[in-house]
């Protein structure tokens, strides 16, 4: 399978891949070492990051205190993805954007070559954001580079027989998840991004964000590993 893109790219990059139980310098160095040829090439990044562990620890911390509503938890992982944002900024601090996005008032046109995007509101995931920006900026995919490398049936680590999707549309997409979001949920694409993305019609590209070599065929237009979504 091949994915043709314009120059403006958008990445909903996964938390759970820069920080799983700490950040992960060395996946780090390799995607910086990824996305530079990117920019070089003429190409306009944004990347919208997750909250990750940093997310986890806060939000389980919070729940051994006090009762926690979902509420809460949203803001603490909107928090954790700005802390997220602010070290992915700083690692491209030389052509990024000093200013993370956080909210929709500061989605414009994209002035520098990397964007960094963090969580906005609760029961808004970074998926939605991802989204939002896509539908913003008229861009029309967004590359979901997140742990599971395909879009399945079920979960493939529960059920090895699990059925992978190179192709599909939201229609089918949707009922495969949950109908209600909640924070830290575990779906490539999570139902209030779908829905919004079904609207807009912009597709999704499901990939394995740590599998670098993939990423780039990807959006050199090679043969890719993962599922369309459209």
């Amino acid at each position: 399978m091949r994915y043709k893109f314009g120059s403006e790219i958008i990445i909903g990059l996964g938390g759970s891949i820069v920080c799983p139980d700490g950040v992960n310098v060395e996946f780090l160095r390799r995607f910086q070492k990824f996305i530079k040829p990117l920019i070089r090439s003429g190409k306009k990044i944004v990347v919208v990051i997750g909250g990750g562990g940093v997310a986890r620890e806060y939000q389980k911390a919070a729940s051994a205190l006090t009762k926690v509503t979902n509420e809460d938890k949203d803001w603490l992982g909107i928090h954790a993805t700005r802390l997220n944002a602010h070290l992915i900024r700083t690692v491209f601090r030389d052509v990024a954007d000093p200013v993370v996005v956080d909210g929709a008032d500061k989605v414009k046109k994209l002035k520098y070559k990397i964007t960094v995007a963090s969580g906005w509101h609760p029961g808004w995931s970074t998926d939605y954001i991802a989204f939002a920006m896509a539908e913003k900026l008229k861009i029309k995919e967004v590359i979901v580079a997140g742990k599971p490398d395909f879009v399945y049936s079920s979960d493939p680590v529960k059920n090895p027989k699990a059925k992978k999707f190179e192709g599909m549309s939201w229609k089918e997409y949707r009922k495969l998840i949950p109908t209600k979001w909640n924070p830290g949920m575990h779906a490539p694409v999570d139902p209030v991004a779908t829905k919004l993305a079904m609207r807009a019609k912009i597709n999704a590209i499901v990939i394995d964000g740590r599998e670098l070599d993939n990423f780039e065929k990807l959006v050199k237009g090679r043969e890719f590993r993962g599922t369309v979504v459209s």
